[in-house]
This record gives C-alpha cells, structure tokens and sequence, in this order.
C-alpha cells in the first residue's frame, strides 16, 4: 500500500484533504491545487466554505483570485466530514490553544481526528500540522487511527509536519519555507516526504514525529525568548533616558553574531504567546523546569501593564489623568498588515485602559468593528483617522503599526502619541515611546 500511495502522490493522482481552512488550512489548499492536485477541504464553519465554494476569499492576504483559481480547478469547501473517505491524504490544521490555567488544549485536535474516524480507509496517509507538545501524534492520534484496525506503517500512514506560516509575510510563501516532517515509522516518513515533496521546495526529513513537533516549538520559542529579553532592554533602556530602536538598529549592523528583535506591546498571534506554554506543561509533566522559557514569558506577559503605566504617566505629565481621557488605540491585529486578532495584545490594553477609567477607542482599517471573540468584548466600531477626529483624543497609542495609517497627520494632530513599535524614529515633544 505504501508504493501504490506514494505513486498516486507522485502523479497527482491523489486526492488531498485540508481539514481546517483558516491561516494555514487555506495557503495549503491553493498550493495543492496550483501544482495540479484535486483538493477537498474540510471545515466546521459552513461560511467559510461557502464563500470559499463562491471563489471568495475571507482572509484578507489571501487574494480572491486566488481562491477563484483553485475554485475552477476544482477545489471544493464542505463541511461534510464523510468526504474524507474520497481523499487519499488527510492534513489536519486546526487550532492548538490553551485552556483557562493556560494548559493545551487539544480538543480541535482530537476532536477533528474522531470526527474522521468513521471515514478512514487502508492507503491514506494522515498529516498533523497543529503546533503542539511532543509526543501527541503517538499519544493521541496513533491509537485513534489504531483503534479502527488500521496497521500504522502498513496499511495506513502517519506524519507530523508543523506549519510554517507567517501571514502577511510576502517575502516566504508555503513553497519557498522549507518544510520538516517526521513520520510514526520509516514508511510512514517516505509517503509523508511524497506528500510535501512536490509542493514545498525543500522538505526537511527528522527521525521522528516527536523530532517534528519539538523542533516547531524551539522555533517559536527561540522567537519568545528573544522578544522578551528585548522587551526587558527596552525598560532598561527608558530609565536610561536611551531609545531601544537606535540601538537595535546600530546593533543590527554588525554581520554576525547578532539578529534583531524589536519590542513591542506584547506577544500575539497563533504561536508566539501559546507554544512556550505547551512545551513547559509536557516538560513539568516528565519533572522538568523550564525556568529561562517561563521567566521570559513573565516578561512578555507584563508588557501590557508596563505601556499602561507609560500612557498614564504621559498624561499626567500633560496634567490629566487617565481616568476620564480619550485613548485612541491604532491598531488591533496582533501585527501590522494582517486582519488577525489571536491574541492581540492591543485587546489586552484596551481593557486595562477601560478598567482605568479611561474612554477607549480603536482605528483599524482590517477591522471595520470589533469582531466576537471568546474572552474579550468591545461594542465598537473603528474610528476613521482624520485630523478632527485625531484631534478629539488626549492621547493615541500605537498598538499595532499598520503601514496604511498616515503617521505624519496622526502626529501633526494628535495632542500626545504613545508609541510602543517605535514607528516614530526620531524624537518629537508629542512622542512616548513605550
């Protein structure tokens, strides 16, 4: 089964299964279909694939063409879960959050898995790419599939290869990123490399699919580490009375041994602020502390309180006190040129704002109003930047530094600006930097 899998792989001959269809799910989809693939995509949310299924896209980076593309050469979006016996590769995509103590929750994953149960058949293969701990395809999906009398290595395949996505990011697309993947068995790793093998330009093969899922959170980890010790130069840096971003820049210029990081409000995203959080808990559970991973977390978390403090001293400093003020927040995605909010940090600031007393407000042109979320909510609307508008707010704090907002009018009739992405570089009397 395994030769007759990886032909099909090889002739594209092979249906592919994306199940999930949001940040990750959907790049994977249009590369799948560009190369010549017939792709069926599997997702909870019938408006996603109802629209996907008109040739839409609902994401913004993500072009319409695109997805019309893949639409007429073939691609279809359904929710019904029993297409996956039509597919010859299953590839899960679904979201990894934490639970309320900040422990994984793997539900999206095992929930998706069981709801394919009933469906699998000899000769697929099956792909997680959900970021997680190590040991979760073995301990959690293995005996799912096991358990309907599949023989993993032999009449079923199963490969753990993590996304590499970062949206808005149009210097690296899902071709050009190199792809790691690590399969159960040895077998298993040679239908998983078919499978990638001639969609991604480099596929990376590990020993292991516990290899695979460490190796995606040390990149993200090594990501958070950073930023946090940047975070704290920063503080250091304020009481000094020196700007961070000069020197992170001139440090920047030397041509080895250095890697920019920048500060920020905090950590957001579907990575970042979540994956050192996975390794911790599976690391205490084997008797292990992690203690440079969670003290740089402790950083990372504390930097919404610190900018809190920066804006109501800057006001007081003007005589007036946060209580009662009129804050602009720009920007709520949890970066700059992207319609995701996944813990954004700006949400965060928002609501220790309000708490404070003060009006909040937000500008976002990828957000017209605030959207539902699970733990945060704002009866708002974004506020569309004009000088009279600007002019009405005791301070605006650049949370998220979109490069459609024009900074100069901002700042030419803002009455105080509090900036925490160091858009402003050189130094003016209505600039804080935070």
């Amino acid at each position: 089964m395994q030769q007759a899998l990886i032909k099909k792989l090889e002739d594209k001959s092979a249906v592919i299964g994306v199940v999930g269809l949001g940040y990750v799910g959907l790049p994977l989809v249009l590369r799948f279909t560009e190369v010549g693939y017939r792709v069926i995509g599997l997702d909870i949310d019938s408006r996603k694939t109802e629209r996907l299924n008109r040739g839409e896209s609902y994401i913004d980076h993500i072009a319409h063409a695109d997805v019309a593309k893949a639409h007429a050469a073939g691609f279809e979006a359904t929710t019904d879960f029993a297409r996956a016996g039509d597919c010859d590769a299953l590839i899960i995509c679904v979201p990894t959050p934490l639970g309320r103590h900040r422990e994984p929750d793997l539900s999206f994953v095992t929930d998706t898995t069981d709801a394919l149960l009933p469906y699998l058949r000899p000769g697929q293969v099956l792909s997680l790419e959900s970021t997680t701990y190590p040991g979760t395809t073995e301990e959690e999906l293995l005996p799912r599939v096991e358990s309907t009398g599949r023989k993993v290595g032999e009449d079923f395949f199963l490969v753990y290869s993590p996304e590499r996505e970062d949206p808005g990011n149009i210097s690296f697309t899902t071709r050009t990123i190199p792809k790691v993947c690590g399969g159960h068995t040895a077998t298993c790793l040679d239908v998983g490399l078919a499978l990638y093998g001639h969609v991604i330009d480099k596929v990376v093969p590990v020993s292991s699919t516990k290899v695979a899922e460490l190796t995606k959170l040390l990149e993200n980890i090594h990501r958070a580490v950073n930023i946090g010790l940047v975070n704290e130069m920063k503080v250091v840096a304020d009481k000094l009375d020196i700007d961070i971003h000069e020197v992170i820049r001139a440090a920047a210029t030397k041509p080895f041994g250095f890697v920019p990081y920048y500060p920020g409000p905090g950590l957001g995203g579907h990575c970042i602020p979540i994956d050192p959080f996975y390794l911790t808990w599976k690391a205490h559970e084997v008797g292990v502390h992690t203690r440079f991973i969670e003290l740089a977390g402790e950083v990372n978390n504390s930097m919404p309180d610190y900018v809190v403090g920066k804006v109501s001293l800057a006001l007081n400093r003007r005589r007036k006190a946060l209580n009662g003020s009129r804050v602009l927040v720009l920007g709520i995605a949890y970066k700059k040129n992207v319609d995701d909010m996944r813990e954004s940090p700006s949400v965060l600031l928002m609501e220790r704002l309000e708490t404070l007393g003060a009006h909040i407000d937000y500008s976002d042109p990828y957000f017209p109003s605030f959207p539902e979320m699970r733990e945060h909510s704002f009866t708002l609307d974004s506020v569309s930047l004009t000088p009279e508008s600007i002019a009405g707010y005791d301070c605006v704090l650049v949370a998220t530094d979109h490069d459609g907002f024009d900074y100069d009018m901002i700042l030419e009739n803002a009455s105080l600006v509090v900036d925490t992405r160091g858009r402003y570089l050189d130094p003016h009397e209505k600039v804080i930097k935070a």
